[in-house]
């Protein structure tokens, strides 16, 4: 039997990113998909502007904005299918985009998540902040992707066409199965935005299931449409939700002592940051360790890490990326991988 695929794009806002975007999507993907609009609470014209030029749409209202993570929590509750596709308003998919994902994990049950290659709409040969290839993680937490090694963005030469194993899937464009989904209770409510779907990756794997990038399927993504770089709330919930996702996917034995190296690593980029001048920064990253003692007191027994667990983790970096990128000049993930020291 073909599996049903449910095309869900979470909106905020963002009636222009419907308008440009939701065309493309509309035109390529096949018959059978469904395609849901779930919308966050929005103050603007987005949901009359469905209605009128989409009248067959689902829309899925929601009576408040429960963020990214809690937001598709409570559409996908209400969406049966056998895959879900998790698609940002700001992504521009093309022709074909959906049946080279599918039949990848079609052909493998034990791929949970998947996603497609993430390029630049503004730069449309460059991949794209946002998980560009596949998304990898360092011993410390650091995530960093295949062909986006922190702010360089390498240009796609096709050096990242073979469909791997990777650490996460972008939430930006993330397939997943989703039996898997609602097993996993699927995207952390707490985290509200950022991280969440790194977090859902790691306990992918964690209940042994793998996550893959197919680069067959390619889309264009925009990126900081709801909270741009730089802005203290998005750098607040980064560093808040990594050090949370650290505590809860870490063997207790290490995250003991990771984290707090974090924290020195954290306020050293912090300080930085203040003598810059960019005091947000230095605000938003004390906000976010504070923020993190406060959830660690009342979660201490919050750990998943299943006892015993040998299998070692796709898409795991053993070394440290900011070493590699701020000490020895490595800018690119294969240089970064491939290296010894």
């Amino acid at each position: 039997m073909t599996p049903t695929t449910a095309i869900v794009i979470l909106n905020f806002n963002g009636r222009k990113f419907l308008e440009q975007f939701l065309p493309f999507v509309t035109a390529n993907t096949c018959p059978g998909a469904e395609i849901v609009v779930a919308d966050n609470a929005s103050t603007d014209d987005s949901i009359p502007f469905l209605q009128a030029h989409y009248p067959g749409l689902r829309i899925i209202a929601m009576d408040k904005n429960r963020g990214f993570a809690g937001g598709y929590n409570e559409a996908l509750r209400q969406v049966k299918s056998d895959y879900y596709v998790l698609l940002n308003s700001d992504v521009e998919v093309t022709p074909g985009w959906l049946q080279p994902v599918i039949r990848l994990m079609e052909a493998d049950p034990a791929i949970g998540a998947c996603q497609p290659k993430i390029r630049m709409y503004a730069d449309r040969d460059s991949f794209e902040y946002a998980g560009a290839a596949g998304g990898w993680l360092d011993h410390l937490g650091y995530p960093f992707a295949r062909g986006r090694v922190f702010d360089v963005c390498e240009r796609d030469t096709g050096q990242y066409d073979k469909p791997e194993p990777i650490f996460w899937a972008s939430g930006a464009a993330m397939f997943i199965r989703a039996r898997l989904y609602h097993e996993l209770r699927g995207l952390e409510d707490f985290f509200f935005a950022h991280q969440e779907e790194i977090d859902l990756c790691w306990r992918l794997q964690l209940a042994g299931y793998k996550i893959y990038s197919c680069p067959q399927s390619v889309v264009y993504h925009v990126g900081g449409g709801t909270l741009p770089k730089g802005n203290e709330r998005k750098v607040f919930l980064n560093f808040r939700n990594n050090l949370i996702m650290m505590a809860k996917c870490l063997p207790p034995e290490q995250w003991l002592w990771k984290i707090p190296l974090r924290f020195l690593l954290d306020s050293i980029s912090a300080w930085k940051s203040l003598f810059a001048g960019e005091a947000v920064y230095f605000w938003a990253i004390l906000e976010a360790h504070l923020a993190f003692f406060k959830w660690l007191a009342i979660n201490r027994k919050k750990s998943i890490f299943p006892p015993n667990r040998r299998a070692p983790l796709q898409g795991w970096y053993s070394g440290s990326v900011v070493w590699q990128y701020f000490v020895r000049g490595k800018k690119t993930f294969t240089e970064i991988v491939k290296s010894k020291g």
